[in-house]
């Protein structure tokens, strides 16, 4: 296209007036189609694992071009504009519309929950919400550990998100939980606090939860949050290190509308995500509201104690479990917390983040190397597609739910009038019912103190018996092992011949820690790789390489602590480990020095630093040596295939033609760099196009390389 005006402002206007962007601000040398970039859109949007790059290889092959990834950068930022201008034309259109008052989206986001109308019915809940976290949108610190990430002030274009200030706020209403220890004194327990504050130094690189708190006999029967890992104590809920956002918090409607939503920031579901949201949800839509989270019953707890306790009860708040996780909770805490017994709660399932996340899960895989602004984009773009889908489905999912309950109510409406009549019961009865069963788990109790310290003195009696059965079995292995050593005088403990082998022993133990922890580190690199690599964007794939990294964090944890022992129990004792030295280590080389034999071999030149640095550039120049001879011979073979395939097929047909541009496009890229690479300076291999031997070890057949030359696909 011509572009008869080199002013930079007109130029940008002649692009757009001629249905182009240009790929950046000055002097742009490419440009792209502004139906291509809606047309990108849309599809991401349908499709939010085609990415970017996707795209552009479509165009590439479409183009009969060889795929640059330069031309993803430029792509993306043409994109980046292109979405930039459709927000501010967004902004005037809410300006014309008086859609720009503080939360309008909020009050407007679903016409079902927020529209009220005059003398509409009463409902028991004004608005109801569901809100859960999901760790799959994660997104890596860096690709280098030495690198800084570029600054950019772009921000969140929309009101979906609740800031990090916002967060932080919050982030003290949690005191971190200890474990306590009950004892028995004079028929009471006593309560003993027992630190186990978690070294601020050392970085949790897991997201594995311990055990709540220890507690009451008698409330221990009912505890059902140890179940879940977000209802884990505080300081153990840590995510990797390498991830600068862990995944996102979300709230949603009872229709899937998206309401608000929160970054996790280097942790796993933190009370302070839900707090913040809560706090959102209530300046906005008020009182008569009813929350749905998979812990609601342990987090209205923490909701009551916190600094929003106050307004949550004079709101009238009511906390509630999903419907699908309630039924893994105790039953005591489904006849409190699931929407089956809670009056005004209707089908509503409070499961709503589950249907966003099954749809957002394929975002994960573009989104976690990318900029911050860049992951907020993507999500908010998503975001806007599924509210837009949702409104299109929403008439679909009323009648839907409407004719799902009048058949429910038409079948055991039927049945229950034959239960009532052979049981001789009314609707009473029911509630009657549902009333003692909660009477009954209120008082049900462990049996008395005293019985339980009549249990505990039999078990301690009987772990005494243990204790000296195994007494006279120690005594009669001894003297089994002094016949067969031929130990005339048994050896005193401290003498030489006892410290002799107690050290082998030692060393012995030693080294088999030290194995079991190597291969643990080993483990675990191999899984935290696997994230990294292409193919593991699927949200199932992820999660069990998640999982299995968190089993590798604990047990590394307890292998360096076991490690620490038996290196402290050597003589002399050897250095200790910490997490942090374990995550400088590579692969094998650092275990194996650590591993000493009979012979001390710590002052072997071999295990110094130095000389082990010297032998592995040694090691390295040799192979860059081999590597520039095999690169002199493969640099000739792919000359001379190029060329043989230039030459050998000439007068392709006509249906073919647009296979052969695409791979002699292809051909010209390749000739492009050889001839790069014969022109370095310290190039040593022949130059020129070689002859094919007729006999050689790669040669192609003709018939092959006339296939190759044609059978690119379209």
């Amino acid at each position: 296209m011509p572009i008869w005006n080199t002013d930079l402002t007109i130029l940008g206007m002649t692009l757009i007036y001629n249905g182009y962007l240009g790929c950046s601000p000055l002097f742009p040398n490419i440009a792209i189609s502004l139906c291509t970039l809606a047309a990108y859109r849309q599809a991401h949007q349908t499709c939010p694992k085609f990415t970017i790059q996707a795209q552009c290889k479509t165009l590439c092959h479409l183009h009969d071009m060889p795929y640059c990834p330069y031309l993803r950068s430029q792509f993306s930022a043409a994109y980046d504009a292109f979405l930039e201008i459709v927000y501010r034309v967004d902004v005037l259109l809410k300006q014309a519309l008086k859609h720009d008052t503080p939360n309008w989206r909020l009050l407007n986001a679903c016409p079902a929950c927020t529209y009220k109308l005059v003398d509409e019915s009463p409902l028991q809940f004004a608005w109801f919400a569901t809100i859960d976290g999901n760790n799959s949108l994660k997104r890596w610190a860096s690709s280098s550990p030495n690198s800084l990430p570029r600054d950019d002030s772009r921000r969140p274009r929309s009101d979906y998100w609740i800031g990090h200030d916002a967060v932080d706020k919050f982030k003290d209403e949690v005191r971190s939980r200890t474990v306590s220890v009950f004892c028995i004194i004079n028929f009471k327990y006593v309560k003993y606090p027992y630190d186990q504050a978690l070294d601020k130094n050392d970085k949790v690189d897991d997201w594995e939860d311990v055990r709540d708190d220890q507690e009451v006999p008698g409330e221990a029967v009912f505890h059902c949050t140890a179940r879940w890992c977000n209802a884990g104590p505080e300081q153990r809920k840590k995510m990797f290190s390498v991830f600068d956002e862990s995944g996102i918090f979300i709230a949603a409607c009872r229709h899937h509308f998206v309401l608000v939503a929160c970054d996790m920031i280097h942790s796993g579901e933190l009370a302070k995500y839900l707090l913040a949201i809560m706090d959102h949800l209530m300046a906005v839509y008020g009182q008569n509201g009813s929350c749905a989270y998979d812990i609601g019953c342990a987090f209205s707890k923490t909701l009551s104690t916190s600094s929003l306790g106050p307004r949550a009860d004079a709101l009238a708040l009511r906390m509630m479990v999903g419907a699908f996780h309630g039924h893994a909770h105790n039953r005591k805490c489904q006849l409190d917390w699931h929407p089956m017994y809670i009056t005004g709660t209707g089908h509503t399932e409070g499961e709503g983040c589950e249907h966003i996340f099954s749809s957002l899960n394929e975002l994960a895989r573009s989104t976690q190397h990318a900029s911050p602004f860049h992951r907020h984009q993507s999500i908010e773009e998503h975001f806007n597609f599924w509210d837009a889908d949702k409104y299109a489905a929403l008439s679909n999912f009323l009648f839907n739910h409407y004719r799902e309950a009048i058949h429910v109510i038409q079948t055991l409406q039927a049945k229950l009038s034959v239960i009532k009549c052979e049981l001789n019961l009314d609707d009473a009865d029911f509630v009657k019912f549902y009333n003692e069963e909660k009477l009954y788990l209120d008082r049900l109790k462990e049996p008395p103190i005293r019985d339980r310290l009549c249990i505990q003195y039999v078990e301690i009696r009987a772990a005494l018996n243990t204790a000296r059965i195994r007494l006279q079995n120690a005594e009669a292995l001894v003297a089994h092992m002094e016949i067969q050593l031929c130990i005339e005088e048994r050896w005193v403990i401290g003498g030489p011949k006892y410290i002799q082998f107690k050290e082998e022993a030692t060393l012995s133990k030693y080294r088999t820690v030290l194995n079991e922890l190597e291969c643990l580190v080993v483990m675990r690199l191999f899984e935290l790789s696997k994230l990294s690599l292409s193919g593991t964007g699927r949200y199932k794939l992820r999660q069990q390489i998640g999982k299995a990294l968190q089993r590798h964090s604990e047990a590394i944890r307890n292998a360096i602590y076991r490690y620490n022992t038996q290196a402290a129990a050597l003589n002399p004792p050897r250095p200790k480990l910490s997490w942090k030295d374990i995550a400088e280590y590579s692969f094998l080389g650092e275990f194996d020095l650590l591993r000493h034999s009979c012979t001390d071999i710590r002052e072997l030149d071999w295990t110094k630093p130095a000389h082990r640095e010297a032998t592995t550039r040694y090691f390295k120049l040799l192979h860059a040596r081999e590597e520039v001879s095999r690169l002199n011979v493969e640099e000739m073979e792919t000359n001379k295939v190029i060329t043989d395939l230039q030459l050998s097929y000439p007068l392709l047909a006509s249906e073919l033609q647009r296979q052969w541009r695409s791979h002699s496009a292809t051909n010209m890229f390749h000739i492009f760099h050889l001839n790069q690479i014969e022109n370095l300076p310290s190039y040593s291999g022949m130059r020129g196009i070689g002859m094919q031997t007729s006999s050689g070890r790669r040669s192609m057949p003709k018939i092959w390389r006339i296939w190759l030359a044609i059978s690119i696909p379209l």
